[in-house]
């Protein structure tokens, strides 16, 4: 059975992002998405569980959302109003239910980039 993890990596400070707040949609077949969960990330910037496995996870587009500026000012980093990167969302589509889907994010206040892992 497939399942959809994810993490991230606070490339400014070397660490898990830790206490982030994330946020996962499904879109429906009009492009809206529809909020499946709202979590926080672990002490190693992970998901405390798979965000969908068994039976919920299924083939479709799929948007993650990253709550960057207010991690990073919970972090008492110095960011301009309104900050460059307020939140991050990443639009992705899951073809395969039987695979494992991992999505991680590496992230400072400046940039960001992520990349299908396993």
């Amino acid at each position: 059975m497939g399942k959809l993890t994810t993490h991230v990596l606070d490339t400014m400070h070397g660490s898990p992002a830790a206490g982030m707040a994330v946020r996962l949609y499904r879109m429906d077949a009009s492009g809206s998405p529809q909020l499946l969960h709202s979590l926080t990330l672990n002490a190693d910037g992970r998901a405390p569980a798979p965000l969908l496995e068994g039976e919920a996870f299924q083939p479709g587009r799929y948007r993650l959302v990253f709550a960057a500026a207010a991690y990073f000012k919970s972090r008492a980093v110095a960011l301009p109003e309104p900050a460059f990167l307020d939140e991050v969302p990443l639009d992705f589509g899951i073809a395969d239910a039987g695979s494992h889907y991992h999505v991680p994010l590496l992230l400072s206040p400046w940039s960001y980039s992520t990349y299908r892992g396993s």
